[in-house]
């Protein structure tokens, strides 16, 4: 995938793609001490525009306080870094990711002292899954204990155990795999939350703890109760209730909202959903989220930027 565009933001100024390169020894390089955000914008009636970016780069800034980093930039600069951004690489929809990392000047575990560098890419991504609906593994890895880190945090390092699932299971007769928290409960994909419907239509989730608190698992819970009425339960879910359910699918900023076909458990037992179904609640509550973010839905029309 080609993901090269004209320009990068970084430090205040607009750099050439390729001019970009960091030092051997950066320190983040080593450690795995940065901090990133993933936002989409989309193709709308009124021009390319940022989905919910006040909310995600308020977690970039909370994730960064997290990480004891001392930012030179307001709120309202990242912002704008953002939008500028967007604008300078004329593209129309797209992925974003800024990034915070320590720069070269430290190369022991403390990294005050090294410099901060903030930096923001833009490219072209369509559909993070080709597929309307996906296959399932439950991954022998488990996700990284609560204790450990912080959940609500976008660490870089913390992805390392989404990586170990992500080719655990690739390459094989499954698409993506599916968490356990260290205590056996159902907890997310490697990078996205999931969701079930049951035989009646009630709505579950993980509850908040050991999975990352995702924008686009709020925006679904927000919209499956003010345009479905479906008040949606956070709940602990162990792997073994999920054959009592109909429908599955993860959400989350690349992926979106992503139907599940089946889910293999650990004893190879394979579930089957019918989420991929074009009259599941699945599929409509993916149309309804597709509305808001294209800005079809002018309900929302607070959420674009």
């Amino acid at each position: 995938m080609d993901i090269k565009t004209p320009y990068i933001w970084k430090n205040w100024e607009f750099l050439e793609w390729d001019n970009t390169m960091e030092h051997n020894l950066t320190h983040t390089l080593h450690y795995g001490w940065w901090v990133f955000e993933g936002i989409r914008f989309y193709d709308t009636p009124n021009g390319p525009k940022v989905f919910r970016l006040d909310t995600h780069i308020d977690r970039l800034l909370y994730s960064a306080k997290v990480m004891w980093m001392d930012l030179i930039y307001s709120r309202d600069e990242l912002i704008k870094a953002t939008l500028d951004t967007v604008a300078k690489n004329a593209e129309k929809s797209g992925y974003i990711r800024p990034i915070i990392f320590y720069w070269y000047g430290k190369m022991w575990l403390y990294p005050k002292g090294a410099a901060i560098d903030t930096a923001i890419s833009v490219w072209k991504w369509g559909r993070y899954i080709s597929d309307d609906a996906i296959t399932v593994k439950v991954s022998k890895t488990r996700r990284i204990h609560p204790a450990t880190t912080d959940m609500a945090a976008k660490i870089c390092g913390n992805y390392a155990n989404s990586i170990l699932v992500s080719l655990e299971v690739h390459g094989g007769w499954y698409q993506e795999g599916l968490l356990l928290d260290t205590e056996g409960f159902i907890a997310e994909w490697p990078g996205e939350n999931i969701f079930f419907v049951t035989k009646d239509n009630q709505v579950l989730t993980p509850e908040l703890g050991t999975i990352l608190p995702g924008i686009t698992r709020a925006t679904i819970i927000e919209l499956l109760k003010n345009e479905l009425g479906i008040d949606v339960i956070e709940t602990k879910i162990m792997p073994g209730e999920i054959k009592n359910f109909k429908e599955a699918f993860f959400t989350g900023t690349a992926a979106e909202v992503t139907a599940i076909w089946t889910i293999s458990l650990e004893n190879w037992e394979k579930i089957s959903f019918s989420s991929g179904e074009e009259d599941s609640l699945t599929n409509k509550i993916k149309k309804i989220y597709l509305d808001v973010v294209s800005w079809k839905n002018e309900k929302y029309s607070s959420w674009l930027s």
